[in-house]
């Protein structure tokens, strides 16, 4: 087996020549860096992935984090990989300089963050969470809270989580019950029950900072009364230097289907009434701060699912390339026929294609709202800024939804294509899938996506932005039309973004409705149709890029010569892939999205209208 855990090439060609993000070095923000030096970064990720991280995964799997009398020991070697990550200044790639960062645009620090999860997604966790947690410090904290913890958070010296979910509340995040009663010095006493808290206690840094949602004595009922507060697990002296140990005690962690090398704490603050945390933010005002960080953490999990997806559709085409297996369909009756390669049977082919073209249009939908996050810096604008703003709200919730749901599926297609091996421990399939299960369900349930996308997001400005995002698309279309080689498949594409406003116009107006409960049993197959469009739309810029450089290469070669060439040159065959891929997905995958908004729009309400007794006894 091959140690490729991304497509180099097509990592290259989504960002440099879909996205052309060298254009970005026009910007004062990323002046002095080009091409060459983002290449540098992406080979030094490379490198570090596949020697030092992927090789601790199997092992992390097998033997997992141990809790032992309130601290978790680490599986071996994942200290030294976590601080390999620090001393490479790789936790705030796309950050600030003055923060601790490198400055690096952050569609680049996302292709990175791909590989780093594609190789070991359990240690590229840790910093994934650190640097959402410094990140509230940093756009909420006091100048204070700031000189004592931003950097070292920044940078991973120190760790950081996410602390909302309570054993009672789960994703009713305003129902929790952990309290906060303020000092006579303005810290606050924290005490409550925390659980599924990722990366929340173990020996890999010397503090850990916990961001925790806590009600104040006196607030309001419900997600109006919630404020945010920073709790380290060791109080930290004015000087900047470590004290006592805090209140916060690691009861236990879970036993999951996967992800055993990243450690899910139980949590108990206060249990000697000694926790003391200070307010991050506006009293009254933790969920907006916290959704700050939740909306981050929303797209890092979609690119971890992209990571594990990747790894695991680069095992299969290595396992199909190399497996003998069978004769060639139109040898099958020839018993001297030799068996060949499974790479030759058609529906292995057609399981590596759909592969292919899902996991290729989301690593450029995911990569493209990481380029808007680079453009909302740039532009002075304040106009453009906004709509930069509300077209990566409006994706967010199909990024992490969507990609998660279909990682799932992508993997379990790469057991699929290893037969009964796959399934086996023997190959490294089997632990990617168990690894990406959980990645639908936290940072925000699928579900809760959906209804997101279609309680929130679809209205705001009364639905134009929407609108306008459906015109981008458009624009895309159009300009294929004139290429004779796309024509067909952008006239599909535009067909399909008509269907998808329209199917949007009906649910949102029944949304608004007596039938707001049938609207949204909807919600969901709306957000699968309208990723798999803007997938649509992805795979046409793709090939919008690629056709015209296919033709240079090939010239006025046609049939046999044709196929000759794009065998004979690996660019060639690498642009032929793009055009073929992008027919596929909009002549095979489209128009079932295009029965699902069928489905949509008839609303059938039998699930909302069944009685409840009905679905079991």
């Amino acid at each position: 087996m091959g140690q490729t855990l991304t497509d180099r090439r097509d990592v290259q060609f989504v960002l440099f020549e879909q996205l052309d993000i060298e254009s970005l070095t026009k910007s004062p923000i990323y002046t002095g860096l080009n091409k060459k030096v983002f290449d540098m970064v992406l080979s030094e990720a490379r490198s570090l992935a596949t020697k030092e991280l992927l090789p601790l995964s199997a092992e992390g799997d097998k033997n997992g984090c141990v809790y032992d009398n309130g601290m978790v020991r680490m599986p071996d070697g994942f200290k030294r990989a976590y601080d390999l990550l620090i001393e490479g200044e790789w936790p705030a790639l796309a950050d600030d300089p003055e923060l601790g960062g490198q400055g690096m645009p952050q569609v680049l620090a996302t292709a990175v963050m791909e590989l780093f999860q594609a190789a070991n997604t359990a240690i590229a966790g840790f910093p994934m969470l650190g640097h959402g947690a410094a990140l509230l410090v940093a756009h909420f904290g006091t100048e204070n809270q700031k000189k004592l913890y931003l950097e070292k958070m920044m940078t991973g010296k120190w760790g950081g989580t996410m602390v909302l979910t309570e054993p009672e509340a789960g994703s009713d995040v305003g129902a929790l019950t952990t309290t906060a009663v303020k000092n006579s010095d303005g810290t606050y006493l924290i005490s409550g029950n925390k659980i599924f808290i990722s990366c929340a206690e173990h020996d890999m840094v010397d503090n850990i900072v916990h961001p925790v949602l806590a009600r104040i004595e006196g607030a309001p009922a419900g997600p109006a009364g919630v404020s945010l507060f920073l709790v380290p697990k060791i109080r930290v002296n004015d000087d900047g230097s470590l004290g006592e140990l805090n209140d916060v005690a690691c009861t236990g962690i879970e036993e999951k289907i996967g992800l055993h090398g990243g450690p899910t704490c139980s949590l108990t603050f206060g249990g000697k009434g000694e926790c003391i945390g200070t307010l991050l933010g506006k009293e009254n005002q933790g969920l907006r701060s916290m959704f700050h960080m939740m909306n981050e953490e929303r797209l890092n999990v979609a690119i971890q699912s992209l990571g594990l997806a990747s790894a695991a559709y680069m095992y299969a085409v290595s396992y199909a390339r190399e497996r003998v297996q069978g004769k060639h369909l139109t040898q099958a009756m020839n018993p001297d026929a030799p068996s060949v390669r499974i790479i030759e049977h058609p529906d292995v082919r057609r399981m590596l294609m759909w592969q292919k073209s899902i996991l290729e249009g989301m690593r450029s939908l995911n990569f493209y709202v990481a380029l808007l996050m680079d453009k909302v810096k740039m532009t002075d604008d304040k106009g453009e800024k906004k709509k930069l703003d509300k077209f990566i709200s409006l994706l967010t919730p199909i990024c992490k939804a969507y990609t998660t749901e279909r990682a799932c599926e992508i993997i379990a297609q790469s057991i699929q294509v290893h037969g009964g091996y796959g399934a086996c421990k023997d190959y490294p399939v089997e632990q990617l899938l168990r690894d990406s299960r959980i990645a639908p369900i936290y940072e925000g349930t699928t579900g809760i996506q959906a209804m997101d996308l279609l309680g929130r997001k679809l209205g705001v400005d009364k639905g134009e932005i929407f609108k306008e995002f459906l015109g981008t698309m458009l624009k895309t279309a159009a300009e294929a039309k004139t290429n004779p080689e796309l024509n067909d498949i952008a006239v599909r594409l535009e067909e399909i973004v008509a269907k998808l406003g329209k199917t949007a116009l009906n649910l949102g107006k029944a949304a608004a409705s007596p039938k707001v409960m049938d609207a949204f049993g909807h919600a969901l197959p709306f957000l699968d149709s309208m990723a798999e469009v803007v997938l649509g739309w992805m795979h046409l810029w793709r090939a919008s890029v690629a056709a015209p450089k296919l033709a240079k290469i090939i010239g006025d070669a046609d049939g046999k010569e044709k196929k000759a060439k794009i065998e004979k040159n690996k660019e060639a065959a690498f642009y032929h892939g793009q055009v073929q891929t992008a027919r596929y997905f909009i002549e095979s995958i489209l128009p079932i999205a295009a029965g699902r908004m069928d489905a949509i729009d008839i609303l059938n309400d039998a699930p909302i209208a069944m009685a409840e007794a009905s679905f079991g006894t």
